[in-house]
C-alpha cells in the first residue's frame, strides 16, 4: 500500500515475467555460441594458445567503457518504445550482425588477416551482448515489486540456461546428427559453426522483438508514484559527472559484491578462454597447434556439449533457487553454488573420459545459475530505484575488470607458470571461484523483503 506517497507496484504474472525476460534467451544463444566457440574459431585463424587471453580483452574493455554509460542514458530516456527497450533492440540488432560476420572473417584475407577480423567481431558482438543485457536486468527492477525481484532474475536465469542449452549444442547437432562438416580447410571455419552461428543471429534478433513487443514499461509520471522522489539538484548534473558522482557514492553492498564479482568472472572468464584446448590437450590428446584436424574439432563439439549441460542445470537450478533462498539466504545460496563450482573446476584436472566431464558441469551450472541471479537480487535491494540503469552498469565494472586481470596475466601465467597446458587455468579459476564463496559470506545483504511464497512456476 501506499507508504510517504509511493504506491506498491502491482504484481505480475507467470507469463508477463516470462514475456518480459524472453529476449534474454536469444541473448545467452548468442552469448553461448561465443562463449564456447571463439577460442577454436580465433585458433582456426592462427591465435596461440597463449595470447587466447588477449584476443579476448577486447569484449570487457569495450564493455567496461560502454556499460556505465548505457545504464546512465537508459535511466533518462523515454522514446515511444520506452527507457530500456531502445537499448536492447539496438544491442541485438548489432549482436547479430556480429555472429554474421565472425565465421566469416576469412572472406576479408585479402585486405585484413583474419585474426584481426576476428577479435574485432568478437569485441562487437561482446559489447553489443552488453547493451543488450544490462537494460534486461534494470527492466526487472523497474516493472517488479521488491517481493518478486527473486523471481524476476530466476526467470531471466532460466531462459538464459534454455537459450545457452541451444546455442552450445547446435554445432554438436549438426555435425552429429544433421550430417554437416565439421572440418574445413586451414583458416576457414566449418560449416556446422556457420549454420550455428546464423540461426543465433536470427534467435536472438527474433526474441528480442518478442520482448519489445510483448513488454510494457511505465511511462515517467506513473513510474514515479513507485518511488520516493530524488533531490532535484542530482539531475542538474551532466552525463560523465553524474556517472562518476554515482561510481563514488556507490552503496556498501555494492562494493562487497564488487569483491564477489572479481573472483567469480575472473573464474568465468579463464574457464571460457581455456576449455577447448585444455579438454583437446588433456582428454582428446591433441597437440597443441592442431587446429583443423577432424580430432580437434571433435573436441569442439564435446566442449559445445558440456557447455549445454552446465546451462540445463543453471535453468533448472534457476527455478529452484527463490524457494531455496526463502529456507536459507540469498548469501548462503550463492557461497554453497560458487563452492560447488570451484570444486568442480578443478576436478577436471583428475578426469581422462569425455564422458565423466559431464560430472563437474553440474557444480559449474549451479554456480552460473546463481552468479547470474543472486548477485542482482541482493543489488536490485540496496540501491535508489530511480538509478538502477546506471548503477546496474556501473555493476559491470565489476564483470569487466577481472576478465580483463585474468586476460593480461594469462598470457605470462600460462606461458612461463602453466607451459602452455591449459588444465592448468581451469584449476586456477577453480580456486578463483572458492575465493567468490568466501567472500559473498561477508556481504551486507540487509535489506529486509517480503517474500511472498508462491512458487515461480504454477500449476494451472
Amino acid at each position: 500500500m501506499a507508504t510517504s506517497g509511493v504506491v506498491q507496484k502491482p504484481r505480475m504474472s507467470f507469463w508477463q515475467i516470462f514475456n518480459m525476460s524472453f529476449g534474454f534467451l536469444g541473448i545467452q544463444f548468442g552469448f553461448a555460441l561465443q562463449t564456447g566457440n571463439a577460442s577454436r574459431i580465433l585458433q582456426t585463424f592462427g591465435a596461440d594458445v597463449e595470447n587466447l587471453s588477449l584476443f579476448w580483452l577486447a569484449a570487457p574493455i569495450t564493455g567496461m567503457i560502454i556499460q556505465p554509460i548505457i545504464g546512465h542514458y537508459s535511466d533518462r530516456t523515454w522514446t515511444r518504445l520506452g527507457r530500456r527497450r531502445p537499448f536492447f533492440l539496438t544491442g541485438a540488432l548489432l549482436s547479430g550482425l556480429a555472429l554474421l560476420f565472425m565465421p566469416n572473417s576469412s572472406m576479408l584475407a585479402a585486405i585484413i588477416p583474419p585474426i584481426v577480423v576476428g577479435a574485432g567481431m568478437l569485441m562487437i558482438m561482446d559489447a553489443s551482448f552488453n547493451v543488450a543485457m544490462e537494460p534486461f536486468r534494470a527492466l526487472v527492477a523497474d516493472n517488479l515489486p521488491d517481493s518478486q525481484h527473486n523471481d524476476g532474475f530466476s526467470m531471466q536465469t532460466c531462459l538464459i540456461g534454455v537459450g545457452a542449452v541451444v546455442g552450445s549444442w547446435l554445432p554438436y547437432v549438426f555435425a552429429n546428427w544433421l550430417g554437416v562438416s565439421d572440418t574445413a580447410p586451414k583458416g576457414h571455419v566449418p560449416n556446422n559453426l556457420l549454420f550455428s552461428f546464423y540461426i543465433g543471429a536470427l534467435t536472438l534478433i527474433g526474441s528480442i522483438l518478442w520482448t519489445v513487443i510483448k513488454t510494457k514499461e511505465y511511462p515517467p509520471e506513473e513510474y514515479a508514484k513507485f518511488h520516493e522522489p530524488e533531490m532535484e539538484e542530482k539531475e542538474k548534473k551532466s552525463g560523465l559527472v553524474q556517472i562518476f558522482s554515482d561510481l563514488f557514492s556507490m552503496p556498501k553492498t555494492m562494493w562487497q559484491l564488487g569483491i564477489v564479482q572479481f573472483f567469480s568472472w575472473f573464474a568465468l572468464f579463464s574457464m571460457w578462454v581455456y576449455t577447448t584446448p585444455a579438454i583437446a590437450e588433456h582428454v582428446y590428446h591433441i597437440k597443441a597447434g592442431d587446429t583443423s584436424s577432424h580430432a580437434y574439432n571433435t573436441a569442439g563439439n564435446w566442449v559445445g556439449v558440456l557447455f549445454g549441460v552446465y546451462n540445463i542445470v543453471s535453468a533448472a537450478y534457476a527455478l529452484l533457487l527463490p524457494r531455496i533462498v526463502r529456507r536459507s539466504s540469498r548469501k548462503k545460496t550463492h557461497a554453497f553454488s560458487l563452492i560447488m563450482g570451484g570444486l568442480s573446476l578443478i576436478s577436471i584436472f583428475f578426469i581422462k573420459n569425455d564422458y565423466v566431464l559431464i560430472l563437474p558441469m553440474i557444480g559449474i551450472g549451479l554456480a552460473w545459475g546463481s552468479i547470474l541471479a543472486m548477485p542482482y537480487a541482493i543489488l536490485s535491494s540496496a540501491i535508489p530505484a530511480k538509478k538502477i540503469g546506471v548503477y546496474m552498469g556501473i555493476f559491470n565494472l565489476f564483470i569487466t575488470m577481472p576478465q580483463i586481470v585474468s586476460g593480461i596475466s594469462g598470457k605470462f601465467l600460462m606461458k612461463y607458470v602453466f607451459s602452455d597446458h591449459a588444465v592448468y587455468g581451469l584449476i586456477m579459476a577453480g580456486g578463483f571461484m572458492v575465493l567468490g564463496a568466501v567472500s559473498v559470506l561477508f556481504v551486507q545483504d540487509g535489506k529486509k523483503i517480503q517474500i511472498i511464497d508462491t512458487p515461480l512456476i504454477q500449476a494451472p
